[in-house]
């Protein structure tokens, strides 16, 4: 269960999975005001996954707390990367607060992040790219599809843990710094969405 290396890094002019769900209930702006919303739903997103984490550690899960964990800091990376476009408009622009956040049971935790996941990579962050496309926003362009493409490795990775939750392993997740794509195990050698070497990734 591994997203494939091609010849070239997937983008929206090489890649025919970047369409928008036919019920899309995201609310397109600018693509400034979309950075933002960006944003704030990451922020929440990242608080989330952290409570998610301790409710696994507490309920005996170790492993898919570290998966739990490994994404919520992708997450952080995506806000990085979104906010950095913002404050090159809006240089006093200041990061939304993160939420209080709780987990419950982690099986209903996992189809939570599953969820959430599949609803940016479908529906979101597609929105967001026809926008900067349109208004000529190439390096929005560039965020918006790493991130819609490491989501959609997020929710692969939560609907297995979730299938396999009383059948975890030792293996660890690995965090691409640059783009937040996570690769469970040690069997690959660089990322798939941007080309990141595998000595550059996090361990979790």
């Amino acid at each position: 269960m591994t997203m494939k290396i091609r010849a070239e890094i997937p983008t929206p002019a090489n890649s025919t999975n970047f369409d928008i769900v036919p019920d899309s209930v995201t609310e397109v702006g600018s693509t400034l005001d979309n950075l933002k919303a960006a944003v704030m739903g990451e922020t929440g997103a990242s608080a989330k996954y952290a409570a998610f984490a301790e409710a696994a550690r507490a309920q005996g899960y170790e492993q898919i707390a570290r998966q739990f964990e490994a994404t919520s800091a992708a997450e952080q990376i995506h806000i990085g990367l979104e906010a950095a476009l913002i404050q090159a408009v809006e240089p006093d622009y200041v990061r939304p607060e993160a939420p209080q956040m709780e987990g419950i049971q982690t099986d209903l935790n996992l189809i939570s992040g599953a969820l959430g996941e599949i609803y940016e990579t479908s529906d979101m962050y597609p929105s967001f790219i026809v926008k900067a496309q349109e208004e000529g926003e190439t390096k929005a362009v560039q965020v918006f599809t790493r991130a819609k493409l490491a989501e959609s490795v997020h929710a692969e990775l939560y609907l297995d843990a979730y299938n396999n939750i009383d059948a975890e392993d030792d293996r660890a997740f690995y965090l691409c710094p640059i783009c937040g794509y996570i690769h469970k195990g040690d069997d690959f050698e660089k990322c798939p969405i941007c080309f990141c070497p595998k000595d550059k990734f996090q361990v979790f």
